[in-house]
């Protein structure tokens, strides 16, 4: 199923073009805010397993049969993941991702993620469609890290297979600007992530605080470098470092890599080199890290894909 987002683009001409039984187009009549389009894609959601890609990112030809595979087709499993990769925008491979994580326990899973052993994207992961409806979809206080926790919340409750091989693509694009408002959105969405890992995994709890707190005032300090006003980014800065304590601090590269002069040398160098611009780090924890989840800030439409049992190695686009 697609949901066309009200698009400007020749979305509905593609979508004829490829019009068969099986594929359902949907444009909806006004513009939905993007956590809203991804919760009516699971409404319309028939199959046994749900995959939500934004318009995009990529699976690989053999993504859903390794997946199927994992779990001998069962349709029991609380979510499946495989590996991804991160492509730029002419979808040349800017990092391979690991997903090196295989019977962990939900605990461990946590801190192998804050270590950069495995990634959360919405596009290598396989959801348990009914599972997810339980739990109320994607939601979380400002839908940004609302694709992580629904993934938490399921694998606690159903348990999660781990595919270790890279079969999914996700796109990274240019740099993003953002507001201060909007990193203290994302640093109030961390928080109840990171609450969540605790009361999930009552047994580490000290240890993924610990981490945690400094994980995420990491890479929240690392949108806060993304403000192009200096005023704005000491501030978001200021901003990071009171709500996780006033423990952390930005690494002075940060810093230095966060002004206009130093971005515009990288891109230049970068250039020169002929190497993909704007590289990220796939644990979140590196000086060039983006949002893990800022690509769906920018889409217009998602795809949804069903998979159904009764063609458990066959997508319906």
């Amino acid at each position: 199923m697609v949901s066309d987002n009200c698009s400007t683009d020749n979305t509905q001409e593609v979508m004829e073009k490829y019009a068969r039984p099986g594929l359902r187009y949907i444009r909806q009549e006004t513009p939905l805010i993007p956590n809203d389009n991804f919760n009516f894609c699971l409404r319309q959601a028939k199959g046994d397993y749900f995959l939500l890609l934004h318009d995009d990112d990529l699976i690989d030809s053999d993504f859903v049969e390794s997946c199927l595979k994992s779990v001998d087709y069962s349709t029991s499993a609380g979510l499946i993941r495989a590996g991804v990769r991160i492509i730029d925008a002419k979808g040349m491979v800017i990092l391979e991702g690991t997903n090196d994580v295989s019977g962990l326990s939900t605990g461990e899973f946590f801190l192998a993620w804050m270590e950069g052993r495995t990634s959360q994207y919405l596009c290598g992961t396989l959801f348990n469609t009914q599972a997810l409806k339980e739990i109320g979809g994607f939601r979380s206080r400002h839908n940004l890290f609302q694709d992580v926790i629904a993934s938490y919340r399921i694998m606690a409750r159903h348990g999660r297979v781990d595919v270790p091989a890279t079969k999914a693509s996700a796109r990274q694009h240019g740099a993003k600007w953002t507001q201060v408002a909007r990193v203290g959105q994302w640093c109030e969405d961390s928080v109840e992530l990171l609450d969540l890992m605790c009361e999930l995994a009552p047994a580490q709890t000290d240890r993924i605080r610990r981490q945690g707190e400094r994980f995420f005032a990491t890479i929240n300090f690392g949108r806060a470098s993304d403000i192009r006003s200096p005023m704005g980014r000491l501030t978001a800065y200021l901003m990071v470092y009171r709500f996780f304590g006033r423990r952390y601090l930005p690494p002075a590269r940060m810093v230095l890599q966060s002004t206009m002069l130093y971005r515009l040398l990288r891109q230049l160098k970068r250039k020169v080199l002929g190497l993909p611009a704007w590289p990220i780090d796939l644990s979140g924890n590196g000086v060039e890290s983006e949002p893990r989840r800022r690509q769906w800030l920018t889409s217009q439409r998602q795809v949804q894909v069903e998979v159904r049992h009764t063609y458990p190695c066959e997508l319906p686009i």
